[in-house]
């Protein structure tokens, strides 16, 4: 980006409730459920759907978000922009960036109208999610170009996607995972240790009319297990089960339970904050299940934090 003029950056992400109440995390579930609502039904049918998914998934939601203090998602996807925006600032471009996420506030629709207000002279939509995938980063720029439209914000509009092809990315998530595995004492190289990858699950249909998600996952795998010098690793996909349809394949929980070595080293690839599906369904769900088979379970933090995802996100 050369042009001197006002840019406006938007950190699109899911988004989690910022508290654990039952209307809140009732009411973010529906909108989740509402946006898939066409896997299975349409109209009238579909909506009783979405509430019905939404009543029975909350109570298992609250429980997590309340062990875990609530949902670090959103403040870290706050601290992701504001940084960036210092860094882009130390470049001398002339940007600002507004946090917006798709599910909870602050949505995209409001970062948008923030961005209108701020008189920017053309848009820069990001998705944070390191892998595109047809119900994250097509959605989520969906919204934006529909934010636009419906504030009447007309200027130009940029989407960047498939950024896990920066150079310094796979080293990067490399260099975490040794970091970790080495505070923790674990040899990677043995082997009695399995290196195991878990993606976000997405449905089979819209792999076959979406982007091209599975193929980017295996790409991480490949690239970062390629910096970390390990030619034999695992890959399982953190499936939802609310709905009756085909998910991707095959699920972590499975990949787990069939470990022979006692030490399992876990990176979550399709996330880049902390949130309920790596602190709720990796560290309590699946450790219980790789405990119960005494195997030793570590899952590697996400660095969100790091400063050369800054500078990643910033180039």
């Amino acid at each position: 980006v050369n042009s001197p003029s006002n840019i406006g950056i938007l950190f699109l992400n899911f988004g989690e409730p910022s508290t654990y109440t039952h209307d809140e995390v009732v009411g973010f579930l529906e909108r989740i459920f509402d946006r898939n609502s066409s896997l299975e039904s349409k109209g009238a049918e579909a909506r009783a759907r979405t509430k019905e998914l939404a009543r029975r998934r909350a109570p298992h939601l609250i429980e997590e978000y309340e062990a875990m203090g609530g949902s670090p998602l959103n403040l870290q996807a706050s601290q992701q922009a504001k940084r960036v925006e210092k860094e882009l600032r130390r470049r001398n471009v002339n940007a600002r960036c507004y946090s917006g996420t798709q599910f909870t506030d602050p949505f995209i629709g409001a970062a948008v109208e923030q961005a209108k207000n701020d008189k920017v002279e053309q848009v820069i939509a990001l998705p944070i999610y390191p892998l595109c995938g047809k119900s994250t980063t097509i959605a989520a720029l969906e919204d934006v170009r529909n934010a636009m439209d419906h504030c009447g914000l007309d200027v130009p509009l940029r989407e960047i996607t498939g950024w896990h092809r920066h150079p310094d990315y796979f080293s990067m998530r490399a260099d975490n995972i040794v970091n970790y595995t080495l505070s923790e004492n674990v040899d990677l190289h043995s082997d009695d240790t399995a290196l195991v990858f878990s993606a976000h699950g997405t449905p089979i249909k819209y792999l076959e009319s979406g982007p091209r998600y599975s193929q980017y996952v295996e790409e991480t795998c490949v690239g970062v297990a390629r910096q970390l010098g390990v030619s034999t690793y695992s890959l399982g996909y953190q499936n939802h089960t609310n709905r009756n349809i085909e998910w991707t394949s095959p699920a972590i929980d499975e990949v787990v339970r069939n470990t022979k070595q006692s030490n399992v080293v876990l990176e979550a690839v399709s996330f880049m904050h902390e949130q309920s599906e790596t602190r709720g369904d990796l560290d309590v769900e699946l450790k219980e299940i790789a405990e119960d088979m005494d195997i030793n379970f570590f899952r590697v933090p996400i660095p969100h934090d790091d400063p050369r995802f800054t500078n990643l996100l910033s180039d």
